[in-house]
């Protein structure tokens, strides 16, 4: 018996004892090859010494400290660091303890920002549909997911959303990528100006969009058009990297490949790589000017909010990706995934799309390749893949399709950056293996 309540109250999961580089293991001795990094966390895979050691230093310093009292110089470093690597024009960070708790803090730093310099107007968010912001209250409302949504809704806070940029599902027969990237940038301003562009706060998107869609990435120069299209609307651009971003998909931060510098970016996953839970907030420098140069404060806090112990995980994490050139290897081996996926399922009768960038990639089910129809919902097509891959030693993050069909099964790979050809190999055989068992079922 469990006193924990888990994600799923009947659910029977094995015991995890152990880790070490791209495996976990479980009591029974069992390994599995953590091909999505748990949720897209664990870039550096497990038990890496250095982490470990970093935060044993750490612990033998400094535990915690109220920041309303101190600093600390382990936070002051992170902070160094990520705005000397961050998009042009980013300034400060401010650190909490995951993806939703910063997806909050940007969206109160946006309606704060406003207040400050005197639009208070300025409150209607804009996001995609499809998209997941995290399950706090404000991040879930700004989230396009109907299914995480249907049940909060009396709880949430109005917000408005536009079709993403899918390629797969949303362009035209005959539709060059430029035409439908103007196509898909183009309904956002169109909700602008059905809002009202004085009333309009931010606009909230994935860069590539995570697990609730699959590893999508933008077309063409579709991110460039959504930067216009706010610049010339006084709208910020809140760009939401805490799965896709700190150098899954082969840049540090997603956002790069595009050519597109956000007036807010969260991060988190990636940024501790699972060895303490951290999230942060990347914000411009006119964001901070409004408040330094208004009331002073940011009106918002966590009792967490930059622990010691969390930023020297985060530290020791990114000075490894940077010492080990392990963006490289990123590239490397995506592109080594991308073609293994490719060769094996790209012929698939019931595989939809392969898509993603660097080592976050998904790949779409679907019941008629010719005409993209999904699968039928009740038949947990998504769960039986997860299944039958721990039975195979695979750990891969399925999510099912849309209430509204718009798209269907899927599985999103996000393994480790320390990754080689055998393992990505090993990955792609045993989710053949997978969703073969999965549809015979």
């Amino acid at each position: 018996m469990t006193h924990i309540l888990h994600r799923q109250i009947k659910a029977v999961l094995p015991v995890a004892s152990g880790g070490k580089g791209i495996e976990l293991f479980d009591t029974t001795g069992r390994a599995y090859i953590d091909a999505s990094g748990g949720a897209a966390v664990s870039c550096l895979g497990h038990g890496h010494p250095d982490v470990i050691a970093a935060m044993h230093r750490q612990a033998d310093t400094l535990a915690y400290a109220h920041t309303s009292f101190f600093t600390s110089d382990v936070a002051e470093a992170l902070a160094d660091r990520l705005v000397a690597d961050a998009p042009a024009g980013i300034s400060h960070c401010y650190f909490v303890s995951g993806g939703s708790e910063a997806v909050e803090a940007a969206l109160k730093m946006a309606w704060q920002y406003f207040v400050e310099i005197g639009q208070p107007q300025r409150r209607n968010i804009i996001a995609r549909k499809q998209s997941y912001h995290g399950n706090t209250l404000g991040a879930l409302a700004t989230g396009g997911n109907e299914w995480r949504r249907a049940q909060f809704r009396p709880l949430l806070i109005e917000t408005h959303h536009i079709d993403p940029c899918f390629a797969y599902r949303f362009q035209e027969a005959g539709e060059s990528d430029e035409d439908y990237a103007a196509r898909a940038a183009q309904a956002l301003e169109d909700k602008i100006l059905e809002l009202g562009p004085e009333t309009v706060m931010a606009f909230v998107a994935e860069t590539v969009v995570g697990a609730t869609a699959g590893a999508v990435p933008p077309v063409a120069d579709y991110l460039r058009r959504i930067r216009q299209i706010c610049d010339r609307h006084g709208v910020l651009l809140m760009l939401d990297e805490v799965m896709c971003g700190m150098g899954r998909t082969g840049t540090l931060h997603a956002c790069e490949q595009d050519g597109v510098a956000p007036d807010l970016m969260t991060i988190a996953k990636g940024l501790g790589g699972g060895y303490q839970p951290i999230g942060a907030v990347l914000l411009s420098q006119k964001i901070f000017d409004a408040f330094s140069n208004g009331s002073g404060l940011f009106q918002h806090g966590h009792t967490y909010i930059c622990h010691p112990m969390a930023c020297a995980a985060a530290l020791a994490v990114q000075e490894v990706i940077a010492r080990d050139r392990l963006l490289d290897n990123v590239k490397a081996m995506g592109a080594h995934l991308a073609r293994r996926l490719g060769e094996r399922f790209g012929n698939h009768s019931h595989i939809g799309d392969i898509r993603g960038r660097g080592l976050f990639m998904g790949v779409e089910l679907v019941e008629d390749r010719s005409t993209k129809q999904p699968f039928d919902p009740k038949r947990k097509l998504h769960a039986r893949i997860k299944k039958a891959a721990m039975a195979n030693g695979l750990l891969v993050y399925p999510m099912g399709g849309t209430i509204d069909g718009a798209n269907g099964d899927h599985v999103l790979l996000a393994p480790p950056f320390i990754c080689d050809v055998a393992a990505i190999d090993a990955i792609v055989e045993r989710l053949d293996d997978a969703v073969g068992e999965a549809l015979r079922s």
